[in-house]
């Protein structure tokens, strides 16, 4: 989709705005496929009885708010059920949703997930580095949290941005295990009066990893339980756009007054290292039909080792081989395979220089016209 396409199907979303009232009636009434992100963080039904205490009697600031209470399984269910579907609806064919929770309302999710035909990507251990103990000693201490990566469908093709995650963890695979501390410090909010301004604020470099691993600049980021606000306040630092939905008021103040303060980031430090996959494809005859090859030149493996001659039909022919860019040069080299992009080079004032290097320009040529 072309950016002035993407801009008119975005023009009946309440987009960068804080929705106050119930997640399923708001996302019923948005326009069906209009959303590429949706990262719900909702009631995670802890199923609290009393007050917990700390060995020394001081009591623990629990989840013990009414949004997180439901008088049953089968009510949590229900509810999960319907905010699912309207989650379903709004996202684009190739959209996807992200879902944090607890073992207290994980499965039954990830369960309702697969139920509606969303397709698991994966699910991703959120291991805090500075967990909250286990006061009573009677279970082991709950460090982590799962998120649920899922596409909209199995043929989805969701957007996930490999190389710069790769690039956020040293250039090594991001994992699924994610290792960042909860919210605290200058980063926890408070109220008037000093405390939490809610319970279960997330950090913000775990949605930083989230929104930079799967959107792109100017995607439309939903959280139907937008809380405080983390997801949109990094949405709109990295220039994606944003709508959030909650209910409750003092949320959506402290959300409203921390959003206000969010600058976005400048256009050159937006771009992420792209996948060579993703770009568009360039066929090495289209080098030749341009001219910027000629039937005839020739081409010099690293180090002049061999050559071989361009064809007009965009295939090489080397010393009793021919075939593709690729083909010849793994068979001179006597491999399985071969990448005749970085592999060929030719000759230009006397210098060596890679034929990737016009595949790179044709593709700044295709990326100006979809600009």
């Amino acid at each position: 989709m072309t950016k002035a396409k993407t801009r008119t199907a975005q023009a009946d979303l309440p987009l960068n705005q804080i929705l106050a009232g119930d997640c399923i009636e708001h996302m019923n009434a948005l326009p069906e496929s209009s959303v590429d992100l949706i990262f719900a963080d909702p009631p995670y039904n802890l199923q609290l009885r009393g007050e917990l205490h700390r060995p020394d009697n001081s009591r623990v600031d629990a989840v013990d708010n009414d949004w997180d209470q439901f008088q049953s399984f089968q009510a949590y269910d229900e509810f999960t059920r319907a905010w699912l579907a309207a989650a379903r609806r709004i996202l684009k064919p190739n959209g996807a949703i992200w879902a944090i929770g607890s073992y207290h309302n994980v499965f039954r999710m990830g369960a309702e997930l697969q139920n509606q035909g969303f397709w698991i990507l994966n699910d991703v251990v959120w291991r805090k580095s500075n967990p909250m103990p286990n006061f009573r000693g009677k279970r082991f201490t709950n460090a982590h949290e799962t998120l649920i990566w899922a596409s909209k469908s199995e043929i989805a093709k969701p957007t996930f941005n490999y190389e710069a995650l790769k690039a956020l963890n040293e250039g090594v695979q991001m994992r699924s295990d994610w290792v960042i501390p909860i919210c605290n410090g200058g980063e926890r909010l408070k109220d008037h009066m000093g405390n939490k301004a809610h319970p279960t604020q997330k950090p913000e470099a775990l949605l930083h990893r989230v929104i930079i691993g799967t959107t792109n600049p100017g995607d439309v980021v939903l959280d139907p339980f937008f809380g405080t606000g983390t997801s949109g306040a990094v949405a709109k630092m990295l220039g994606r756009n944003y709508i959030g939905i909650e209910r409750e008021e003092t949320y959506r103040q402290v959300a409203q007054e921390r959003l206000s303060r969010v600058r976005k980031l400048d256009k050159e430090v937006l771009q992420v290292t792209s996948s060579k996959r993703a770009q568009p494809r360039v066929p090495f005859g289209q080098l030749v039909e341009r001219g910027m090859l000629r039937p005839g030149e020739e081409l010099f493996s690293a180090g002049n080792r061999f050559k071989a001659k361009v064809r007009a039909d965009g295939t090489l022919i080397g010393d009793d081989v021919s075939g593709s860019i690729h083909q010849v040069g793994a068979q001179l080299e006597g491999a399985p395979s071969c990448n005749g992009w970085t592999y060929w080079h030719y000759k230009r004032d006397g210098k060596m220089v890679s034929i990737d290097s016009l595949r790179a320009q044709i593709r700044a040529e295709m990326g100006e016209r979809l600009n």
